[in-house]
């Protein structure tokens, strides 16, 4: 009877323990967290709606010149265009190298690949970040948290098109980011000194690709480390604080030998006396003073861009709903939001604006307009919202013992609403982007099959009409420089320049505007 009697008195009314930790299901915001998972559903609906209109992407700007050397040289000799002449990005020209050697497919394909990589990798990097520090939450939280930051950090940019669309952008400013949250996923899975061990062989590798693929990346993924071994001390318990010094210097070596083998190049090189960056130092003082005057145009337009406040609105639901899973402690010391965060936008300011400097030599007073390079510290920023929500939401949410209460649900549906408006308001300018596609995709099929059948012909001149969307060059500049020989090139099958037969000239815009034979291509 003593032994019944004790198991009765070790259970609520509600049929668990005693002295668990209350069921988040249960009480008033309950049948709230029930429905979780569908604040996935806004988020994984646009980027499904984005890859079935990525089928009207067709090549533009760079894509004119990589598409025919990887047919006649394959991916490996794109590589070593790019190390030897066009700007030493080794691990950049194998990406661009894998998505053009499907030339059209390729570039249709690209965002659906990349869009299901990008969420899969903010999944379970902000799972296992929620499992490392000894947190429970509903089943689907994890993924509606980074569908949302996934939609945002795609779609909310003022240029949709070259942030997502763009093979040639996306590989270098948008996919590196998130490929560097990647490189802490082996560290955040380790449980044994091997695993650990393995961890930090694994940081260096990427850390070595990164600073071959993006060097804004590199300088991002830099500074963050950084930041993680000088404030180790007050981040994590001695226990974890040299593993974690190791891990990020190891990252930081990666970085710079990859960094070394980029500056180091012909190709790297010959970019920088194509825009002029030898003569000009990116340190000069009126060098530095306009990437500052280019950051803080930057920075207004980011952080007036309301629908970024849907990360900092899912965040809040995620701290309302964690609760701390019984066991031993984390590998991190009690944090106080402030400190955290302060040091966190902190490092986004640093990492933006150090962006902005070793790229205004290149795009000078055009960096504003150049909005694919913003996304290399785009992603942080959207993190350290959905990390200051996550702290707010757990200083409103009831003390642990207690069920939630009335206005704890009132809250959390309220910041679940605030984030759905977010994503929802992104659909009306991606259809407006896709129509605008499919017009393009229309005219550059149209084209493409009148220039084949020309040079087939046996034409020696064809007129060429540009036909652009998101404020692509494609394939002629505004200083009317083309990149006429590679359009020469994809007229031909492989191998039929070099049986001595004459290229057919392509003429296309001049600097006052369309050449006059332009209007006999079809539109």
């Amino acid at each position: 009877m003593a032994v019944g009697a004790s198991r009765v008195s070790d259970t609520d009314p509600a049929g668990g323990p005693a002295d668990a930790p209350p069921d988040p299901a249960a009480g008033p915001g309950g049948r709230f967290t029930r429905w979780v998972p569908l604040l996935a559903l806004p988020g994984l609906a646009l980027l499904a709606l984005a890859s079935w209109l990525g089928r009207h992407v067709r090549p533009s700007a760079d894509e004119w010149c990589f598409i025919p050397h990887v047919r006649d040289h394959g991916v490996l000799g794109l590589v070593d265009k790019f190390y030897s002449v066009d700007n030493g990005r080794l691990a950049n020209g194998v990406l661009v190298g894998l998505y053009t050697k499907f030339p059209v497919a390729g570039h249709q394909w690209y965002g659906v690949v990349s869009g299901v990589v990008i969420l899969l990798v903010l999944w379970a990097f902000l799972a296992l970040v929620l499992r490392r520090t000894r947190r429970r939450t509903p089943p689907g939280t994890a993924l509606a948290t980074a569908s949302v930051v996934t939609a945002l950090f795609l779609f909310a940019t003022t240029n949709t098109y070259k942030t997502f669309y763009w093979p040639a952008a996306s590989v270098s400013h948008t996919l590196a980011p998130v490929l560097a949250c990647a490189a802490a996923l082996p560290l955040l899975s380790a449980r044994t000194p091997r695993g650990r061990k393995a961890a930090v062989a694994a940081v260096f590798l990427a850390g070595a690709f990164m600073g071959t693929l993006s060097e804004e990346a590199s300088v991002v993924a830099l500074v963050v480390l950084g930041a993680a071994v000088v404030c180790a001390r007050w981040v994590f318990v001695p226990g974890a604080r040299r593993h974690a010094r190791i891990w990020s210097l190891a990252g930081m070596a990666g970085i710079a030998a990859g960094t070394l083998v980029l500056m180091t190049s012909p190709g790297s090189r010959n970019r920088r006396e194509r825009y002029d960056a030898e003569t000009v130092s990116m340190l000069a003082p009126d060098s530095l003073i306009g990437a500052l005057r280019q950051y803080v145009l930057i920075l207004e337009t980011v952080f007036t861009t309301w629908q970024y406040l849907g990360a900092l609105a899912a965040g809040v639901v995620l701290g309302l709903l964690a609760r701390r899973r019984p066991g031993p402690g984390t590998a991190l010391l009690p944090l106080r939001p402030l400190p955290v965060l302060g040091l966190g936008f902190l490092t986004f300011l640093v990492t933006g604006y150090l962006c902005a400097v070793i790229t205004y030599p290149a795009f000078g007073d055009s960096l504003i307009t150049t909005e694919r390079t913003w996304n290399d510290y785009l992603l942080l920023y959207i993190l350290l919202l959905v990390a200051a929500g996550a702290f707010l939401g757990r200083a409103l949410r009831p003390a642990e013992g207690r069920r939630p209460a009335v206005r704890t649900a009132v809250v959390a549906v309220a910041a679940a609403a605030l984030t759905a408006t977010a994503v929802v308001s992104l659909y009306p300018p991606l259809l407006r982007l896709g129509s605008a596609m499919e017009t393009r995709a229309d005219r550059w099929d149209r084209q493409d099959r009148w220039l084949r059948e020309q040079a087939a012909a046996g034409a020696t001149t064809l007129p060429y009409r540009p036909n652009r969307v998101g404020r692509m060059l494609e394939p002629f500049g505004r200083n009317g420089r083309t990149s006429g020989g590679a359009v020469h090139r994809r007229l031909l099958p492989r191998g039929r320049h070099h049986a001595g037969r004459a290229l057919p000239e392509v003429t296309g815009p001049t600097r006052h505007g369309i050449g006059p034979g332009t209007s006999t291509a079809p539109a």
